[in-house]
């Protein structure tokens, strides 16, 4: 079984889809303020979701490296 997909997750790829029809059916791109504030909900999402990720990661510090390097040797012998 997969894992389950976070709300931040299922919103990037709804919203990626959104802009990639949006895009596809514009005749002018530059033009379309529907699509250019999808396109910023977008990154506005991706940044939320990469900043979680780094402080998930700074906040387990060392631990999780040091965990990783006991498991190398014992794994190889």
């Amino acid at each position: 079984m997969g894992r389950k997909k976070s709300p931040l997750e299922t919103d990037i790829s709804r919203l990626k889809t959104k802009v990639r029809e949006r895009s596809a059916s514009a005749k002018k791109v530059d033009e379309d303020l529907g699509l250019r504030s999808l396109r910023k909900r977008l990154k506005r999402v991706q940044r939320k979701k990469r900043a979680i990720a780094m402080r998930k990661a700074h906040s387990s510090g060392k631990k999780t490296e040091v965990k990783a390097a006991e498991a190398k040797p014992a794994a190889a012998s």
